[in-house]
């Protein structure tokens, strides 16, 4: 591996994959995890959790905001651009403010958080874009999530043919359904607006998976561990599926 002495920057680190993300990169060895979000209390209860995570307020779709994040974390050899919200509703029924809100942090915040962390790289890097099988396939009821995260896919791709020559890498870890607040959060909403029972609504979203299930936060800190492996390097522009085989 080559995490030791590394030093890493992970977006929305409060919760969730950021949590798993960042304690995972500090126990690999990592000189230091800077976490960041807009909830600095939920990222104090992470970085309690190990004395190389620093806590740092962000707001990803604020173009000042990253830049000072970057300011004041430092260089850093590894950004996973992990920040991302989920909304849902039908189509016809989708405002303006929704589809903007899902752009402007799934898919303006990687832009930002990309642009500036590729700027900032002293050489050897490693950018990762946590995005979502949403960004590799359609699902009803979430277009604007799902056109933010394809247009990752798309970024994700183009940015890696500029740095193919480089030491630097671009790729996206695409999870189906994991098992976190963001999920709970679309089990309460799927159990209002359907009757279900919350029970009944995990059991949906889990047969949405061959595996029948929902998949864990580590299991996306284990692939991003992975792309930042010596024997990763050749691995640019690529999706990584978490999902069964469901895409």
């Amino acid at each position: 591996m080559t995490i030791a002495g590394r030093r890493v920057l992970v977006t929305g680190g409060g919760s969730g994959a950021g949590a798993s993300l960042a304690l995972g990169f500090a126990q690999a060895g990592a000189a230091e995890v800077v976490i960041c979000g807009r909830r600095v209390e939920a990222l104090q209860e992470t970085a309690a959790r190990h004395p190389a995570i620093r806590p740092l307020p962000c707001d990803v779709t604020v173009e000042s905001s990253v830049a000072a994040l970057y300011a004041a974390a430092g260089p850093v050899d590894i950004v996973v651009a992990n920040a991302g919200q989920a909304d849902s509703a039908p189509f016809g029924k989708t405002t303006l403010a929704q589809w903007n809100a899902m752009l402007a942090v799934n898919l303006t915040g990687v832009f930002l958080t990309f642009r500036e962390g590729l700027r900032q790289m002293p050489g050897w890097g490693r950018l990762i874009a946590v995005s979502s099988t949403a960004g590799i396939k359609g699902y009803a009821r979430v277009a604007p999530y799902a056109a933010a995260k394809h247009g990752v896919m798309g970024m994700v791709r183009s940015l890696a043919l500029e740095v193919a020559r480089g030491p630097v890498t671009v790729n996206a870890i695409c999870p189906g359904f994991l098992d976190t607040e963001l999920t709970a959060q679309s089990i309460r909403v799927i159990s209002e607006k359907t009757g279900r029972s919350p029970e009944q609504a995990r059991a949906a979203l889990e047969a949405m998976s061959p595996q029948n299930r929902l998949y864990q936060p580590d299991e996306v800190t284990s692939a991003a561990l992975w792309l930042c492996s010596d024997g990763a390097g050749g691995v640019n522009g690529q999706a990584i599926t978490i999902s069964g085989g469901e895409a």
